[in-house]
């Protein structure tokens, strides 16, 4: 797609869609279809809510809605009365949604009826007596389909004339999305995202992955976030082209909605394909379509990634980049094997990528620096947080990268470490530092360090490393009661915690990472992975956060 063919709005492709192709499926999940009229009419449904409720132009409505066409629904209703979505991960806990909601300035709240096991009308109650500043909380049922209720305190919400919504539309180039992204602070912080830096992406992508007329997307993602918005709202829509959506990521079923539904693109990270391939689905016969998975946001093992692309007939692909700054580098089909499935592809021109040394001088010879692009896809920065934008986006206008990456000898791009301090749990990111301001508000925990051991399925899980106080016991179970008792989202509790009578320190006095990551090796060895798939599909089965 050549940046001139771009559409005016997204909103403007849906309503193009609806009337070229109004019975054509948009969105597939499980026995249900949301076609191009149908999300088109949704849409404008719940947009026509927001006017009627007094939502001036420009305000932010937060958006915590489970997996399935509900989000995309919603986002779209934003753009459409021009407002701002703040977009919330389903597993929000309580502080985070606190710090979110506040930071934002939401004061409406979309949500289903339950959140995570979480009856949402009591959370709303909890985060009102914290201080939050909702006024509204529209309750959405089902999927968000015309045919399912949007109610306000138990009666159905109010509608707008469908011409209130004449002229309130956002341009491409205006702050859409507020999105979430950890980093390496104890909370959440919000990136600015605009649909035109979106509408690069898809041409990266569709460039990168050879996309046809006749694709088929599964996305096996979170839509609130990058990945899962590329793969869900954006690059789908612009194509025409139908998605596949779980409602929670199990291997056998995804196998077989791809199978079901002739799925040509998958979207899933590393973890999740590699569930798919410990399953034995892919050996059940043939009956695939799929040309190409786009995977990523961890390290991608090569002799996985190799034994998919045998058993699938797909290429393997991945884009290198942050949300911040969108796609720096890809991987393409035409890429030798190796180079593929080691590497992080080639820079992408556009993105005029450059490294720098720990001083900010750029790296000339051959080794590994800090990376800095600027080019089309890359964001404003972070919402209410000056300092932590300055840090992101130089004087000069370079956004950086939180890793160290070097580029061989072909111009391929390789990620050799990371400068801040997250763990990677099957693609997500997560903050070290506000997994350890969790266990150290535990009372018997004088002092806690949280690192990333390795892991088979998942690529590493959350350790924690503590210093108890004097005559006092703590072990695992203890300390992930005393989490769920304090409300702390279940991904930022550790699944591996050893106690040392006192914790190593480095010369600047803070705690010897580097101490515990040898220690970890030598204690949890390949990591805890003696039966990690087998565990992780039973945990599926459970209904745990796997």
């Amino acid at each position: 797609m050549d940046p001139s063919d771009f559409p005016a709005s997204l909103a403007a492709r849906v309503r193009e869609l609806a009337g070229t192709r109004p019975d054509e499926p948009a969105y597939l999940i499980e026995d249900r279809v949301l076609t191009w009229r149908g999300y088109d009419e949704a849409a404008d449904r719940l947009a026509r809510v927001f006017v009627a409720l007094g939502l001036a132009p420009g305000e932010c409505v937060a958006v915590w809605l489970p997996d399935g066409p509900g989000f995309h629904v919603a986002f779209q209703a934003t753009e459409r009365s021009g407002l701002t979505c703040l977009g919330l991960g389903a597993r929000c806990g309580e502080r985070e949604l606190v710090h979110l909601l506040g930071l934002s300035g939401a004061k409406t709240l979309v949500s289903a009826p339950v959140m995570g096991g979480t009856d949402a009308t009591g959370m709303v109650a909890a985060l009102r007596a914290k201080g939050v500043a909702l006024e509204t909380h529209l309750l959405v049922e089902g999927d968000a389909f015309v045919e399912d209720p949007i109610r306000i305190d138990g009666a159905e919400a109010p509608l707008a004339e469908t011409s209130a919504l004449d002229g309130r539309g956002l341009a491409r180039d205006v702050d859409c999305l507020f999105n979430t992204t950890s980093g390496t602070t104890g909370l959440p912080k919000i990136v600015l995202h605009d649909q035109l830096r979106w509408f690069h992406f898809h041409r990266f992508a569709a460039e990168m992955g050879r996309f046809q007329d006749d694709e088929v997307f599964l996305s096996a993602l979170p839509a609130p976030f990058g990945f899962g918005l590329w793969t869900q709202h954006f690059s789908p829509t612009l194509l025409g082209a139908p998605t596949v959506l779980l409602r929670k990521f199990d291997a056998g079923a995804a196998i077989e909605a791809m199978r079901r539904h002739r799925v040509t693109v998958l979207a899933a990270v590393s973890t999740q394909f590699i569930l798919m391939l410990e399953s034995g689905g892919f050996a059940k016969g043939d009956g695939l379509a799929l040309r190409s998975l786009f995977t990523g946001g961890e390290a991608v093992p090569e002799k996985r990634a190799r034994a998919f692309e045998e058993q699938t007939g797909a290429y393997v692909l991945q884009f290198y980049g942050s949300n911040e700054t969108g796609a720096v580098s890809a991987t393409r089909p035409e890429d030798p094997p190796h180079k593929r499935l080691t590497t992080a592809g080639k820079p992408i021109p556009e993105m005029q990528l450059r490294l720098f040394d720990p001083d900010g001088r750029d790296v000339t010879a051959t080794g590994a620096g800090q990376p800095a692009v600027k080019g089309p896809v890359v964001s404003r920065g972070y919402l209410g947080a000056p300092e932590a934008t300055a840090e992101l986006i130089r004087p000069d206008g370079w956004v950086m990268l939180g890793d160290l990456v070097e580029l061989d000898e072909d111009g391929y791009l390789r990620v050799v470490g990371r400068t801040d301090d997250i763990i990677i749990r099957g693609g997500k990111n997560l903050s070290a530092a506000a997994i350890e301001e969790g266990v150290s508000a535990h009372p018997d925990v004088a002092l806690a360090a949280a690192i990333g051991i390795p892991d088979a399925v998942f690529g590493e899980r959350a350790a924690a490393y503590v210093e108890l106080r004097p005559g006092t016991e703590l072990d695992l179970d203890g300390l992930k009661r005393f989490l769920e008792d304090e409300q702390i989202a279940r991904e930022l509790w550790p699944e591996a915690l050893v106690v040392f009578d006192a914790l190593p320190h480095n010369v600047g006095g803070k705690v010897a990472k580097s101490a515990l990551r040898e220690d970890a090796l030598t204690r949890f060895g390949e990591g805890l992975d003696a039966d990690a798939a087998t565990r992780a599909q039973a945990a599926q089965r459970r209904g745990d956060d796997a």
